[in-house]
């Protein structure tokens, strides 16, 4: 078998979303993966055109690091001219291996962003649990909120060789077992806060129902400052950011897929009213959110805002 071939059977192996829609294979079967499947998961905006322009696969953590890692990420692109790609972030941090030698850690990004790919090229990225980054710093996540750091800025100069290696490394299963080998390197030590920080998190993703930080707090059994303190400490963000950028997700993944009644999408996300939403989706993405819809529909939005939101965000997996 050609290493061609035994790299891809190897990452269908690795492969490990299981909500995906798949092939008989076991690959993620990305033709029929719908808009609201890709922006909801995977916070691709125009999901349509992103297909078109590189490959995006995941992979399931060890066992022994899931108390702290999500997962993997492992971008692939081979472009004959630029690529701008529009991210919807969540509420994560991330850890990426990029070709030409970037080994950065990425904090939340609280704006959306827009990342430019060219030539050929990899990313692996380890994504975090919401909270999961904790247990490597000395600081609250909070401190690394729209930052991107080097590796060796936290990790130390150690790190920085191990991420060398990752980059040079072109077996993808290869590579990951090393950039596993480098986390746990670092001992992190179990914190049962980074399980209730993640399920408050999940919470507000798969509950619409929950449309205010009160909310979220009777159901933590916390006080709202509480609660604030927590995931300033764990999460990095505040709870109200994280419901507002899962009802803009939300909406952003239905408006890529089918015509939608706005002003009851506003009252359903909890907006007073549609004004009040339209103002917010724009903010967020910056187009309306018809606009948006017309676009995405057709496959065009990626590359409007240019460069101007990714100064300091590196990662296209948030």
């Amino acid at each position: 078998m050609s290493t061609a071939a035994s790299e891809a059977r190897a990452i269908t192996d690795l492969i490990s979303m299981p909500s995906l829609p798949r092939s008989p294979s076991g690959t993620v079967d990305r033709t029929t993966m719908t808009g609201i499947e890709q922006t909801r998961q995977r916070a691709i905006l125009d999901p349509r055109t992103a297909a078109e322009r590189f490959r995006l696969d995941h992979a399931q953590a060890p066992a022994d690091l899931t108390p702290f890692v999500d997962g993997y990420w492992i971008l692939h692109w081979d472009l004959p001219e630029p690529h701008r790609q529009q991210v919807l972030t969540h509420p994560v941090v991330h850890l990426t291996f990029t070709t030409g030698g970037q080994a950065q850690i990425t904090g939340i990004v609280s704006d959306t962003f827009t990342r430019e790919i060219s030539g050929t090229g990899r990313v692996l990225g380890l994504r975090f649990r919401p909270g999961g980054f904790r247990p490597f710093l000395t600081a609250p996540v909070s401190t690394l909120t729209d930052r991107v750091l080097d590796i060796e800025e936290i990790f130390g100069p150690a790190a920085r060789a191990a991420a060398d290696a990752i980059i040079a490394e072109p077996f993808v299963p290869t590579a990951l077992e090393l950039a596993a080998a480098l986390v746990r390197g670092l001992r992190p030590t179990p914190d049962p806060s980074i399980d209730k920080a993640a399920r408050l998190v999940e919470t507000i993703s798969t509950d619409p129902s929950v449309l205010r930080v009160s909310q979220l707090a009777a159901i933590a059994d916390m006080s709202a400052r509480q609660l604030q303190r927590l995931f300033a400490e764990y999460v990095g963000i505040g709870p109200k950011w994280v419901i507002r950028r899962a009802r803009i997700q939300e909406a952003a993944a239905r408006a890529a897929t089918d015509p939608q009644d706005w002003s009851a999408l506003a009252a359903e996300l909890g907006y007073a009213d549609q004004a009040h939403f339209t103002r917010d989706f724009t903010a967020s993405i910056g187009t309306s959110p018809a606009q948006y819809a017309s676009s995405a529909r057709r496959g065009t939005t990626s590359g409007r805002r240019g460069m101007s939101n990714c100064k300091r965000s590196r990662s296209l997996d948030n």
